[in-house]
């Protein structure tokens, strides 16, 4: 049992653990748009129309955003109740006990640092392309990193230097303190939004009604088999997802299965937002401050997908918009070329906040791990004057600067995505199980309708699950077997709860 073992609840209302309270509801909000609104807004709403639900991708954006929204409610009742810098790791310590937060710990330090260096990696073709076109070449020897598995199409260098750079940059900040790292936050949010209500005001005088004819595009199946020349594994989970809905491969496009298909592919457009939940122990008054910050970013971020959206295929027809910059051909089309050279700078200031609240999310996490024995004290080392946890991020910083600049992560990208619906099903779950076991717990924020809406997070976010990739569910596999040996070797015997035990 001493792995179910549960960690006494007890808000830390206080710093007692160093971090300095000095974020406001306001900041908190600007750190959930800079995670979720990234070069996405500009790329994922065209691609996903263009190939998989057509104009009806505002529905998708809507099935979507109902699944992450009941995460969020669960998060916002977590993190007012129970709050600390560990997030979903912190909640499932709390309430179903110490292997399965070691598990969803582990978790979420997968996602964060592969996601990272994979934004940094697409940050940096931005900024090479932007330099490019301004007449200011690069050394293909700076922007690409060794091709140790022969999986770059791009081309092997020495290193990818941008990349490298803002990964550096970027931790230099969050060393400097919160309240540093949430300004330059806002500064960057503000740049990419007023790109984002530049593209509105001009799209909005260049709307065709036709193009949004027919709404929902009739059903299309792909002949090609894609479970062709794949084990009898691969090919039943291909048939299981096609009989959800999810369509073998990806092949099945339009109708109602692609509104479907199209929301899992949206979904992911919204990961980061649970990032806000670390920054409970630095934020003023976390009980009103987090559920505020929590659902006023994803409702605000929801708002500009399905304006975007609708904007965008109402000015060209959905099929001319599986480009690599949906966005920038669609203005084009329409005789805005100055228009679409703005929306890349905004593009670049997205991945620069996506990168900062990740970052930030994956030092607090590690923090708060570190803190509580599961790995070596030196994580939760905070600096006296800056009140950061210096020993998390420089630590943190190393290992994704490697990454950055010298490991094509190519598909490994991909396991960030598991990782993010892992801990949201924790949390919706964790919701239902603490209003079991501690019902008389002071709850700031309630999540309405529960068990209702906890459990259909818990279904939404397992059915999209589903729809990975099998090789995504492999590479999550060694990473969580990993995890297992060092909870085992390590944690279980240094755990704050086993040295204190009588």
């Amino acid at each position: 049992m001493s792995l179910l073992r549960t960690k006494p609840f007890k808000p830390d209302h206080g710093n007692e653990r160093g971090l300095k309270r000095v974020l406001t509801a306001w900041d908190l909000v600007l750190l959930g748009v800079g995670a979720v609104i990234g070069a996405g807004i500009f790329v994922l709403t065209g691609i996903t129309a263009a190939t998989q639900a057509g104009p009806a991708v505002i529905l998708s954006f809507l099935v979507a955003g109902f699944a992450c929204a009941c995460a969020a409610l669960a998060y916002a009742e977590l993190a007012s109740a129970v709050g600390g810098a560990g997030s979903a790791y912190g909640y499932g310590y709390a309430s179903l006990g110490e292997l399965p937060a070691w598990i969803i710990g582990w978790m979420l330090l997968c996602e964060y640092m592969v996601a990272i260096p994979a934004v940094a990696t697409g940050w940096s073709g931005y900024v090479v392309n932007a330099l490019q076109s301004i007449g200011v070449g690069l050394s293909p020897l700076l922007t690409h990193g060794p091709d140790w598995f022969g999986s770059s199409a791009a081309g092997a260098g020495l290193i990818n230097l941008p990349a490298f750079l803002i990964v550096l940059v970027i931790g230099l900040l969050l060393a400097s303190g919160a309240k540093a790292s949430a300004m330059f936050n806002a500064i960057m949010v503000a740049v990419k939004v007023a790109a984002i209500l530049l593209f509105i005001g001009v799209a909005v005088f260049h709307i065709n009604p036709a193009n949004w004819s027919p709404f929902i595009p009739p059903l299309e199946v792909s002949t090609t088999d894609a479970s062709s020349g794949f084990s009898w594994e691969m090919r039943l989970i291909d048939a299981i997802k096609y009989g959800l809905g999810l369509g073998a491969g990806g092949e099945t496009h339009f109708g109602v299965v692609g509104i479907m298909t199209g929301a899992a592919t949206i979904f992911f457009a919204y990961l980061g937002f649970d990032a806000v939940s670390t920054a409970a122990e630095e934020t003023r008054n976390p009980q009103r401050d987090l559920p505020i910050g929590i659902i006023g970013s994803l409702l605000l971020c929801t708002a500009l997908y399905i304006i975007v959206s609708i904007l965008l295929t109402g000015i060209v027809n959905y099929r001319e918009l599986n480009v690599p910059s949906p966005v920038a051909h669609a203005l084009l089309q329409i005789g805005q070329s100055w228009v679409a050279g703005i929306i890349s700078i905004g593009a670049i200031a997205g991945l620069t906040t996506v990168i900062l609240v990740m970052y930030f999310g994956l030092t607090r996490v590690l923090f708060a791990i570190a803190h509580d024995g599961l790995l070596p004290k030196f994580f939760a080392y905070v600096h006296p004057k800056t009140g950061t946890p210096v020993g998390s991020i420089a630590t943190a910083g190393l290992i994704m600067l490697a990454f950055s600049g010298f490991v094509p992560l190519g598909k490994l990208a991909e396991i960030a995505n598991i990782g993010t619906l892992g801990a949201f099903v924790v949390v919706c779950a964790g919701v239902i199980v603490m209003r079991r076991t501690h019902p008389d717990m002071p709850r700031p924020f309630r999540t309405p309708a529960s068990p209702l809406i906890p459990a259909l997070g818990v279904l939404s976010c397992g059915y999209l699950m589903l729809n990975l990739v099998t090789f995504t569910w492999a590479a999550f596999g060694v990473w969580m077997l990993l995890g297992l040996v060092v909870y085992f070797g390590y944690s279980r015997t240094h755990s704050a709860l086993a040295i204190n035990a009588p």
